[in-house]
């Protein structure tokens, strides 16, 4: 099922760049590969505020919309590029809308770990009371208040899984949790699964509500609902516990959207690639090599494999890797974003170079 999407009053052909991001899933091309590109231009001043604390800020909802909004005014968005904003409190906000607390720094958050006795796992619940729900909930709203037909308001990076299993208990106790108490670990992944369903599907209601397109901290944009596992905690372990502990819950995950990609973070989880690629339901993979680690194309054999299983790639790539890109991997299905910042003139030649890619 796919949704009606309010327009983007400022871009004329957002139905048709939509039109290229939804065939992505399917590994198809339309009229030209997929390509992002984007360009600063000042044009409006973005709103500056005095904050007596970080979590001040962070909950500052009226002055967070109105500084997206003039940010977005700021940006030019060329290919398929088109303007999104998450509602975000930091990348363990899952966990506090089940009763963690957060603490919050300059440009991020953190929970502290509060499940130090496998019995407290039935305290673990999630309220439409809890006060960072109700938070998000107020940030989402300032969004789409600001953001109508100006952009669009995505899903907050959620985190469930492995991931927010660890955030529970402590990464470092996790991994001895991982040998010593394997019932109470698959327990608690099964509940977190379970919430995190729940509330996934309220936060995507109210945003198809308004006739947004689905989207979040990733980049793409889709009519379709889609987001994107992951499991950062899985560089810790071996496949061997990874397909044990965490595959499940992921191909689960999977099952339950319409589409998705995974978000495959760093070298020490590159062992977990063949497992990730035998999930049928599972449409792509981001592939995060890292800082320090080279750039896309010092990884076209991950690229390689991953499309020569079926399954779509995002990747991020400068212009002096195009030709490269375009010699070696397939359109069909690349989701890419051109690093820079161009005007009108660069990125209608990036999207000459991209429309020959036909291979």
């Amino acid at each position: 099922m796919m949704y009606d999407v309010t327009p983007i009053d400022a871009i004329e052909d957002w139905s048709r760049r939509l039109d290229r991001q939804d065939a992505f899933w399917r590994c198809e091309i339309l009229d030209r590969p997929l390509v992002m590109i984007q360009g600063w231009q000042e044009r409006v001043k973005v709103p500056v505020k005095r904050h007596e604390t970080h979590r001040e800020r962070w909950f500052d909802a009226e002055w967070l919309a109105e500084r997206s909004a003039a940010q977005i005014r700021n940006t030019n968005y060329y290919g398929d590029a088109l303007p999104q904003i998450m509602p975000n409190l930091g990348p363990e906000a899952f966990n506090a809308f089940l009763g963690m607390e957060l603490e919050f720094g300059e440009s991020t958050s953190w929970s502290i770990p509060n499940l130090q006795n496998w019995h407290d796992i039935d305290k673990i619940a999630f309220s439409q009371d809890n006060p960072y729900w109700k938070k998000m909930c107020e940030l989402t709203d300032a969004l789409l208040s600001v953001g109508k037909n100006l952009f669009y308001v995505g899903l907050t990076d959620f985190h469930p899984g492995g991931d927010a299993c660890a955030a529970f208990r402590d990464p470092l106790q996790f991994n001895i949790d991982m040998i010593e108490a394997h019932d109470e670990v698959k327990l608690l992944m099964r509940k977190v699964t379970d919430i995190y369903f729940k509330v996934f599907e309220l936060s995507r209601q109210r945003l198809s509500d308004a006739g947004q397109a689905c989207g979040t901290w990733l980049g793409p944009l889709s009519r379709l609902t889609w987001y994107v596992p992951s499991n950062d905690f899985s560089c810790m372990i071996s496949k061997e516990m990874f397909d044990d502990y965490f595959l499940p819950g992921i191909a689960e995950e999977c099952r339950a959207l319409q589409a998705s990609i995974y978000h495959l973070d760093g070298p020490g989880a590159l062992h977990h690639l063949d497992s990730l690629l035998s999930i049928p339901e599972l449409n792509a993979i981001q592939w995060v090599y890292g800082a320090g680690h080279g750039k896309a194309t010092d990884w076209l054999h991950v690229y390689k494999k991953i499309q020569a299983a079926g399954k779509g790639i995002h990747l991020t790539v400068g212009p002096d890797e195009l030709d490269t890109v375009m010699a070696e991997l397939s359109p069909a299905g690349a989701w890419m974003h051109v690093a820079g910042n161009f005007d009108q003139t660069e990125a209608d030649a990036i999207i000459k170079r991209v429309s020959a890619w036909t291979k």
